[in-house]
């Protein structure tokens, strides 16, 4: 039961157009308005796409959004126990999924990286320099138990298209 003049929390944030004017928060912040540009999916054909109905890779407009990817052998479809091996798989997939998507490694804005134990850390930024150098994108780090058996990683990355000169 609800108390007469109580401050309802769940009805200020249940329309949330309304929260932000009153919170004199921007409206773009809260959805991004379509600029008329196609949406693609991009598949890798991997059973799992099909299994749980993502995309590897999504773009919109020239934003690329790229699901999680872990360090699987394409060819064979097997997880090497190697971390190195992993993180170079990784580079190679994301490296076919952004050429998919007319994009490439200078591109990409935000890194997110899942790893299963802090001993990855500093094996993961090695890598991380090895292939991106000088991008320097924006990088999220989580310790965390991951969905794929044998993974020791996985990134999760999204990109910009620049305007080609």
């Amino acid at each position: 039961m609800e108390k007469q003049g109580a401050f309802n929390v769940r009805k200020f944030f249940a329309y949330p157009m309304v929260t932000m004017v009153l919170l004199g928060l921007p409206q773009h912040i809260f959805g991004a308005e379509a600029d008329g540009q196609e949406r693609t999916l991009i598949s890798s054909g991997s059973k799992w796409e099909e299994l749980a109905a993502y995309s590897r890779a999504v773009v919109d407009g020239d934003w690329i959004f790229l699901s999680g990817t872990v360090g699987f052998n394409p060819e064979d479809n097997t997880i090497p126990q190697d971390f190195d091996q992993q993180m170079d798989n990784i580079f190679s997939n994301v490296s076919i999924a952004l050429a998919n998507a007319d994009a490439e490694f200078a591109d990409i804005v935000r890194v997110r990286c899942f790893i299963v134990d802090t001993e990855y850390v500093v094996p993961m930024s090695a890598k991380l320099r090895q292939y991106l150098q000088d991008i320097r994108p924006a990088n999220t780090t989580v310790v965390t138990q991951l969905a794929a058996e044998g993974a020791l990683i996985e990134l999760e990355v999204t990109a910009l298209r620049r305007k080609k000169q």
